[in-house]
């Protein structure tokens, strides 16, 4: 992030000067649209749609989150001390804690949140919105964090029986025990925010994590025997375009985990929608995923959550649940950008609460925002102690740290108006792939940007006369990526991390970039710092590990 400097003999200009007529006029026309339904909630966030865009209103305005999630157990008082530093380093804006239905209720109907009141207290002082993760029934498909009282008691609250009769540690979803005693504490939750949180320091919840069930692709007990052997619910035959019948008869093969979708999906629904009769605050659920591209056996995964292939059961079970989000810990960039292809859809609103925390995961960040996306988080980067690789960093340091923080202080400055381009027009971006070779985005009918990688700020590692250059140190983890946002149809705004942005026209007109600005944004306007030219345009637009952000005029001749 750019220190504070004050403006002598630069030109501080608002953004939104520095685009067209059009686009002004474009904005101007949705803010005045949207104005009294943001008027009447300007302070309570939500989610809103167009075009098959989304943004997240934080204050009234799109809001794009850099998270940090922190680890499990560092939910404590004596915790938060080892996690506001790593969110500073990080240049974080959002910070994912989770909230254990047995730390606020330990004792059935005594209740306790005073470190929720510790938190939102140390989140306003250090400047972070908070995301809440209600770990209740389940936490990565077991009741871990369910109190004693209710997953010591199977009689009570059953868990997942198998086809073979074994019993899983993870509740069923059929027993409404367990689904009036978890909402009943979740409702208490939002009743308490309402009252401690009046400005909204928390911006969205996530109740339950990662929901389904390991090595059981759904509960067998006979309470869910005989839901199964019933009608398939009309909503979802509507929903699925399906014929009415039984579970077996309108879905084959696929009835069993449709089933525990639909179950699992309904719970869930139950629980957001009660707590949002407290307190209308956005609600998503996360998912542990399955393979983006092969086909898997549903007992290999968590079979129930909210996998690619299960998404419309989602959809149609849990209307209360504004987004679905994929906790990515896949490794390999073809699996993390069809990930986000299959959750990017105009229904569902992108963005990666959950990444690896490792170096290679960081360059990521690009193929989100360049989606629409509006937020990512990396998990585990707090500093109590704990990694968990292989999924992610070995050891969380300091370079643990900078290896997002590099990507963070580029877009920090300019968070809220990535955000309001993403939602109002075009944008495009990408994290370097695992060939690392160049690829070329189409920018709308007429232009074309590369993204190459490796290359100095001169010359080019195709050229001959170059064969004698060194390669560039620091890479041996992909770790580049550039975002393109369009401010009309001839003008972009570029930034990025260790790329080079070449343009092209696609109608194979002459042209060059008849003006290359660059600046930075400082409390929502755009200030001019100089003009790039010659050596620094002559081998196309080269972002280096200086925060950089360049607005281009492209031309033809």
């Amino acid at each position: 992030m750019r220190p504070h400097r004050t403006i002598a003999n630069k030109a501080k200009i608002p953004f939104g000067r520095a685009l067209s007529h059009a686009l002004v006029s474009l904005i101007a026309l949705a803010a005045a649209s949207a104005a009294p339904a943001i008027a009447a909630e300007a302070s309570i966030p939500k989610f809103v749609a167009k075009d098959g865009r989304h943004a997240l209103l934080v204050d009234g305005a799109p809001f794009l989150m850099l998270g940090l999630q922190v680890n499990n157990s560092s939910n404590y008082p004596s915790q938060l001390p080892k996690v506001w530093p790593a969110a500073k380093a990080m240049h974080v804006n959002t910070l994912e804690v989770p909230i254990a239905w047995e730390q606020i209720e330990p004792v059935e109907g005594r209740f306790d949140f005073s470190f929720v009141d510790v938190l939102l207290r140390q989140a306003r002082d250090n400047d972070v919105k908070l995301v809440l993760l209600w770990f209740g029934t389940w936490k990565n498909n077991g009741p871990s964090y369910a109190p004693e009282w209710v997953k010591l008691d199977n009689n009570r609250f059953p868990r997942v029986i198998t086809a073979k009769g074994e019993t899983r540690n993870s509740l069923s979803p059929h027993f409404p025990a367990t689904l009036e005693a978890d909402k009943k504490a979740f409702v208490q939750l939002m009743r308490h925010l309402k009252a401690a949180d009046p400005d909204h320091t928390v911006i969205l919840i996530q109740p339950e994590n990662e929901t389904g069930a390991y090595s059981a692709v759904r509960d067998y007990s006979p309470t869910a025997q005989k839901l199964f052997a019933g009608p398939v619910p009309a909503q979802l035959v509507k929903a699925m375009g399906k014929t009415p019948g039984t579970w077996s008869q309108v879905f084959g093969k696929d009835a069993d985990e449709y089933f525990y979708a639909w179950s699992i999906g309904r719970y869930v629904n139950e629980i957001a929608a009660a707590g949002k009769r407290e307190l209308p605050l956005p609600m998503y659920v996360n998912a542990a995923l399955r393979d983006p591209f092969k086909y898997q056996d549903p007992y290999t995964y968590s079979s129930g959550g909210p996998t690619w292939n299960v998404l419309e059961v989602w959809k149609a079970a849990a209307p209360s649940i504004d987004a679905i989000a994929p906790d990515i810990y896949m490794r390999e960039s073809d699996n993390v950008r069809k990930t986000l292809e299959q959750y990017d859809r105009p229904d569902n609103p992108l963005f990666v609460p959950e990444i690896g925390s490792d170096k290679g995961y960081a360059r990521h960040v690009y193929d989100v925002l360049g989606r629409h996306g509006i937020g990512f988080s990396p998990f585990g980067l707090d500093q109590t102690g704990y990694s968990n690789y292989p999924l992610g960093a070995k050891t969380v340091d300091a370079q643990a740290l900078e290896n997002f923080a590099v990507h963070y202080r580029l877009l920090a400055p300019m968070a809220r108006e990535w955000a309001r381009l993403a939602y109002e027009g075009n944008v495009w971006g990408a994290g370097e792939a695992d060939d690392r070779k160049a690829e070329t985005l189409k920018l709308g009918d007429r232009w074309t940007a590369t993204l190459s990688y490796g290359e100095w700020q001169f010359g080019s590692i195709d050229q001959p006369w170059m064969g004698k250059a060194e390669k560039q140190p620091g890479r041996e983890v992909p770790d580049g990526g550039a975002l393109i946002a369009q401010l009309s149809p001839n003008e972009f705004l570029i930034t990025g991390y260790r790329a080079r942005v070449s343009f092209g026209s696609v109608k194979g007109e002459r042209f060059l970039m008849a003006r290359v600005e660059e600046g930075h944004f400082e409390d929502g306007q755009w200030v001019f710092d100089r003009l790039w030219n010659g050596d620094q345009t002559d081998y196309g637009l080269n972002l280096t590990t200086t925060p950089q952000v360049l607005k281009v005029k492209l031309a033809t001749y």
